[in-house]
């Protein structure tokens, strides 16, 4: 299969002030001290106080380049937090539990029967990419040492079983109806929050008169209130958690009466090859061979679901609202779900390859540089400035060029690390970034953004 890379540099916008590679690391480094509370490694000093799932996956990646234990004490930490019935939540407040909206009163699970004893969280899930930070985590340290190759396979096996425990409970409750694909009840389970996918199922969403009164924390601290969510949005969130808590966060009874249900194709894609490393992992480890089987299956019913997703012209992968039973076109970057893992045939990956080469995407001639925005700037509706409604997120350059390097994609990596570094070469670590000028916004000091930035650079080195 032909991939090479076909698209040119950007040829427009402002470029920011960059650093060296070596300030921009340590810089980094940084962040990550400055964010770390001790307990954990905040998402974000004022935003985001706490710990998110996914967010600590890839602070954990960044952190094992500076400190191995402590990257693993991160994971660790998270999933003492994981739920009985092996969901890994999408928050685990931690100090000061006011300091964000939704707090964990707000959330109400402290009553729910699956939840984890002595810890508080919110009731959701997000992205399953922690089984790809702990075999990152042993890469980085099998090339550091013995020492530090003994203490990451010590780790490598006693989490596993909890990480399998975690896919388990995907496939049991979140895979309903014929269509395969992984299920949300949120748009925040996404990790991508308010992205247009989500306009349609969201529309569905009535929140109800006795709906709580509630005060945003978030549009206090962004200065400018259009990076963020709506007010009319957030009804809708807060409406669905009111649906779950009303549920007592039964799983079962969440995914039956939700007002949201969809098929995310992202999130399903990552499950495939998550599975994958999971296994892998799992035989290294010696885990028993009917659990690498079931792994198997699952990536297996999983890359069948991305594909049968794919639209028949563009190639792009869909979500599904399986509330109205009807496929969600929508351009964005969850369209590229089966370049993750290696889901449809090489005929529909490489259409994808070339659209994303393309001027719709890494190729649109005023972007800063070649990172794929969360949506196509040539979209009706693209906003630059908005949260998952057009900006670009080093995280997901992060994920895309690791998936590439993995299938054997190393020039397409290099360059998709190169681009990720040039956007964030300001040394902001913001949250996301404005395409055409390289505007840091949302949050700065981003604890995830700085640990990508750093492991990118470590690869530069090394």
């Amino acid at each position: 299969m032909d991939v090479t890379n076909r698209a040119g540099g950007p040829s427009g916008g402002r470029r920011p002030a960059r650093y060296a590679s070596a300030t921009l690391a340590a810089r980094a480094a940084r962040v990550l001290r400055d964010n770390d509370t001790g307990a954990v490694i905040t998402a974000a000093p004022r935003l985001y106080p706490h710990m998110w799932s996914w967010d600590a996956a890839f602070i954990s990646v960044g952190l094992a380049r500076l400190d191995l234990p402590r990257a693993i004490a991160e994971l660790e930490t998270l999933f003492r937090a994981q739920w009985r019935n092996g969901m890994v939540p999408h928050i685990v407040f931690t100090g000061d539990e006011d300091a964000y909206f939704p707090g964990p009163d707000r959330w109400g699970t402290d009553a729910a029967a699956d939840g984890p004893r002595g810890v508080r969280t919110s009731g959701i899930c997000q992205p399953p990419v922690h089984a790809i930070a702990v075999q990152r985590i042993l890469e980085v340290a099998r090339a550091s040492g013995p020492q530090e190759r003994a203490e990451a396979e010590r780790f490598g096996r006693s989490i596993w079983p909890a990480l399998y425990s975690w896919h388990r409970w995907l496939v049991e409750y979140r895979t309903p109806g014929p269509s395969g694909l992984i299920a949300i009840v949120h748009g925040w389970e996404s990790g991508m929050d308010n992205s247009p996918r989500w306009d349609l199922p969201y529309a569905a969403v009535r929140p109800g008169d006795e709906l709580p009164p509630y005060v945003r924390k978030d549009v206090r601290i962004v200065g400018d209130p259009t990076e963020r969510p709506t007010d009319q949005e957030y009804d809708r969130y807060l409406w669905l958690i009111e649906e779950m808590r009303r549920a007592g966060y039964d799983q079962r009874e969440v995914v039956r009466d939700s007002s949201f249900l969809v098929g995310d194709v992202f999130i399903t894609a990552l499950f495939a090859v998550s599975c994958d490393v999971l296994a892998e992992l799992g035989a290294e480890f010696g885990r028993p061979s009917s659990q690498l089987a079931d792994l198997a299956e699952w990536a297996s019913r999983a890359r069948d679901a991305v594909a049968a997703s794919c639209h028949p012209v563009s190639g792009m992968a869909r979500d599904r609202d399986l509330r109205a039973g009807r496929w969600l076109d929508t351009e964005t970057i969850a369209g590229f779900a089966p370049l993750l893992c290696g889901a449809a045939p090489d005929e529909v990956q490489l259409r994808l390859l070339s659209l994303l080469d393309g001027d719709r995407w890494c190729g649109h001639p005023d972007l800063l540089a070649p990172v794929p925005p969360s949506v196509s700037p040539m979209r009706p509706g693209f906003n630059p400035r908005q949260y998952w409604r057009g900006p670009q997120w080093p995280v997901i350059a992060w994920l895309f060029g690791w998936a590439f390097e993995r299938r054997g994609w190393h020039e397409r990596a290099r360059t998709l690390r190169a681009a990720g570094l040039r956007l964030t070469g300001d040394g902001a670590f913001g949250e996301y970034y404005e395409p055409f000028t390289g505007e840091p916004l949302g949050s700065t000091d981003q604890s995830w953004t700085a640990a990508v930035v750093l492991d990118w650079l470590c690869d530069d080195d090394g």
